[in-house]
């Protein structure tokens, strides 16, 4: 099992743009994402527009598969140079975040444009992964478990459940049921 450092690392950066530096802003943010496509453990980046004309923010969500490899752009002579082009162009500093873990399960922090699925929804595709998962750790392991105590016993189900939850059965269904999940917003 990876350790939580060698996870795969969001980062959300926000930048609101001058209205006479918009050409600008994209065509550098294009240059930036190729420059870091170059580097090991990037994943991908997705650059969100602004929602309407009175919010002029820019929404750069990007993955690199560790916090090693995002160690390495961050600090990189390509990445500084860039910086400090685009920079130029905003109304204000560069707003940045981090995320990992549950928070990722279906959605990014609040301020993203993409909004989260309906709770139903995340009910109904988290039920469908937790299900089956806790019916074969009870399956598989059931005898073994039935002689621990209720607390014990307890603990090792539920920490079992969340890692398979958290690292390989939501993305996956998040993957999965992205049509049902985001409709029109994930086209």
């Amino acid at each position: 099992m990876n350790t939580p450092s060698q996870q795969p690392v969001t980062v959300i950066v926000s930048r609101r743009v001058k209205p006479e530096a918009v050409t600008a802003f994209e065509s550098l943010s294009d240059e930036m994402s190729r420059r870091a496509s170059e580097f090991d453990g990037y994943m991908g980046a997705t650059l969100f527009r602004p929602v309407s004309p009175e919010d002029p923010e820019y929404r750069m969500i990007f993955k690199f598969a560790d916090e090693a490899s995002l160690a390495v752009w961050e600090n990189s002579a390509e990445r500084a140079e860039m910086l400090e082009k685009l920079e130029a162009l905003l109304i204000s500093p560069t707003e940045r975040e981090k995320v990992s873990g549950l928070v990722t399960w279906f959605s990014l922090p609040s301020q993203n444009p993409v909004k989260p699925p309906p709770r139903y929804k995340m009910t109904i595709v988290s039920w469908l992964a937790l299900y089956p998962a806790a019916t074969l750790i009870f399956w598989l392991f059931g005898p073994w478990l039935a002689a621990l105590p209720l607390l014990l016993r307890t603990l090792l189900v539920t920490a079992a459940l969340m890692i398979l939850m958290s690292y390989v059965l939501m993305p996956f269904m998040t993957k999965r049921f992205a049509f049902w999940l985001f409709g029109r917003q994930h086209s």
